[in-house]
């Protein structure tokens, strides 16, 4: 006869969250790191510029292309989400973004300062 695995942690179990129960264990505020919204990075309190690189799973390439698409069914035309491409990658990515009807352009990266 198998033997039959239960949880024990239960819906009765499940931690809940209560704003009155214990203020004071609130978490502190979440504080961006120096750079944060400019791309640079924190490595041992240095700041460090990060490169911009290619979309493609496990590519480190620098970016040479955007390619700006959106999903009609959850986006409006005006909306678009853009894919960073190198130049091994701009093809494929553009394959799989066009198959499903999400390529809207491809245009040269151009970074700002």
């Amino acid at each position: 006869m198998p033997t039959q695995l239960r949880n024990h942690a239960g819906p009765s179990r499940r931690l809940r969250f209560s704003p009155t129960a214990e203020p004071n264990r609130a978490r502190p505020p979440v504080v961006p790191t120096p750079g944060h919204a400019t791309g640079a990075g924190t490595v041992g309190g240095v700041v460090e510029e990060l490169a911009v690189q290619c979309s493609a799973k496990r590519c480190r390439e620098a970016a040479l292309w955007e390619l700006r698409w959106n999903n009609p069914k959850l986006h409006s035309d005006a909306y678009r989400k853009i894919w960073l491409a190198c130049e091994l990658h701009r093809e494929t990515l553009g394959e799989f973004l066009g198959a499903r009807g999400f390529l809207r352009e491809v245009t040269a990266f151009r970074p700002t300062a």
